[in-house]
């Protein structure tokens, strides 16, 4: 499976690996939709496509000399894809909440010489913008997975293991190695999986005593070797608007394992 190793957020006056042109007074997320649309989908496309955006692209994929920014020529592929998050309303055993909440959308972006990233795009007071940029292809890849093991499911990463399933009906399957450590090589109900996440993160939640004695409001407890632990508030769009305050912020992801048919 592709890995996310680290966030790295740097100060605005520091070498810039991806510039986020939101001004601090305009970053405050609002709630995302719940459904995406072809306006939704249209305003992500635009916001991927921009110029300050392709600018911003070339500089990315020209870290660590892997190619001239002149030379990168980034372009988009395809359409925004939603990217859905395990929800805090789910994991919480509310009546009625879906396992999964939008997080935010996400374009193919490749460089001339074959470097891959996504642009996390998210809508904002501002309007939709590019709030992230990671590189690899999770996003794509797992949604292509779970739609052909589980067609017309809704594909989800569990981000506190960095794992990644599909659920639809009452099966919860998984993508990756993580997701089959999680629930096993053929899956688990999904009474069964709320059951586990709630066992693990119910008692993390935003608001809750963990979280008020400065837990970030989310699962810290210790993870598996070689896994970043992410907390159960800590969604894409939520978390890369808090850092993209900071200046830059950017999500490098590297290959581990591999993903599940």
């Amino acid at each position: 499976m592709t890995k996310r190793a680290a966030t790295a957020v740097f100060a605005a006056t520091a070498v810039a690996v991806l510039v986020v042109p939101v001004p601090q007074a305009s970053a405050a997320p609002v709630p995302q939709p719940r459904s995406v649309t072809a306006e939704t989908r249209a305003a992500a496309g635009r916001a991927a496509v921009a110029p300050d955006t392709i600018a911003t692209l070339s500089r990315f994929f020209a870290r660590e000399g892997k190619v001239a920014p002149d030379a990168a020529r980034p372009r988009i592929e395809g359409e925004a894809i939603p990217v859905s998050y395990l929800s805090p309303d789910f994991v919480a055993g509310k009546a009625g909440a879906p396992v999964a909440r939008l997080e935010f959308l996400a374009s193919k972006a490749v460089s001339s010489d074959g470097q891959q990233a996504a642009l996390w795009t998210a809508e904002t007071e501002a309007g939709w913008q590019v709030v992230n940029i990671a590189t690899g292809d999770d996003e794509f890849r797992y949604a292509q997975l779970g739609a052909a093991k589980l067609p017309g499911g809704t594909v989800f990463r569990e981000p506190q293991i960095d794992a990644w399933y599909v659920a639809g009906g009452s099966r919860v399957l998984p993508l990756d190695e993580d997701a089959e450590r999680a629930v096993g090589p053929g899956g688990t109900s999904l009474g069964s999986y709320r059951s586990r996440v709630t066992r693990a993160y119910g008692d993390k939640l935003p608001g809750s005593a963990y979280a008020k004695a400065g837990g970030a409001g989310g699962y810290a407890a210790a993870a598996p070797a070689g896994h970043a632990v992410a907390p159960v508030a800590a969604g894409g769009v939520a978390g890369a608007l808090a850092l993209c305050t900071a200046g830059v912020i950017a999500v490098r992801r590297s290959r581990r394992g591999r993903a599940t048919a």
